[in-house]
């Protein structure tokens, strides 16, 4: 099963790529497929090593620890991208940013649960405290710093009050959706409204007196 390969490195053009020693950008896209191909292939996070990923992307050794110090650093970044990138600033204003970056929630619970590889990956994640600490600070602190300048953004521009906590509503604000992506079904994530919904539900609440 290897529906979760990048498209970059499927089919012939991943053939082509590990020919021979590929350099930049090159190299780091085999040694990304070459991970997630390895764990399509059944291999798991832990029995994953640099000398077999080095292998199977047609690399040195030097080539992966001149890029990452180890091989969780390496899975940290390899997970990141199979995810969605963070949201660009939208240019509609606080209101319209936070319905992205919510909806950006709901877009990465949907890949969670379809797509093999992404869902293999971090449900392993949960055994292996290292990964697992890794990628909640390289990965899910810098997203959560988003969803907080984003609210900080929002409250100057008046969409709300300025007497409430940050952190504390932006468990409000991501919390809803996390709930719905983890114990949901995916009928509830599918609906392209629902990011707004949850958005300007707690706007009502939060809004300037």
């Amino acid at each position: 099963m290897k529906t979760d390969t990048p498209t970059a490195g499927t089919g012939q053009h991943c053939a082509a790529v590990r020919r021979g020693r590929p350099r930049s950008e090159a190299a780091e896209q085999a040694i990304f497929t070459a991970v997630v191909d390895l764990m399509a292939d059944g291999n798991t996070l832990s029995e994953l090593t640099i000398e077999g990923i080095a292998t199977a992307a047609g690399v040195g050794k030097a080539t992966i620890y001149r890029r990452w110090p180890n091989k969780e650093a390496l899975l940290v970044d390899v997970v990141g991208r199979l995810e969605e990138p963070i949201p660009e600033p939208t240019g509609g204003g606080a209101r319209e940013d936070l319905i992205a970056m919510v909806d950006y929630i709901r877009r990465r619970g949907l890949a969670k649960r379809t797509r093999w590889v992404l869902k293999a990956a971090l449900g392993q994640m949960q055994g292996l405290p290292e990964l697992h600490a890794a990628y909640r600070e390289r990965v899910v602190k810098p997203r959560r710093e988003v969803g907080l300048h984003l609210i900080r953004q929002a409250v100057k521009e008046g969409v709300i009050r300025d007497d409430l906590d940050v952190e504390l509503l932006g468990d409000l604000l991501m919390g809803p959706i996390l709930y719905r992506s983890i114990l949901s079904d995916d009928s509830d994530l599918e609906d392209p409204d629902l990011s707004r919904r949850l958005v300007d539900s707690l706007l009502d609440g939060i809004a300037p007196r």
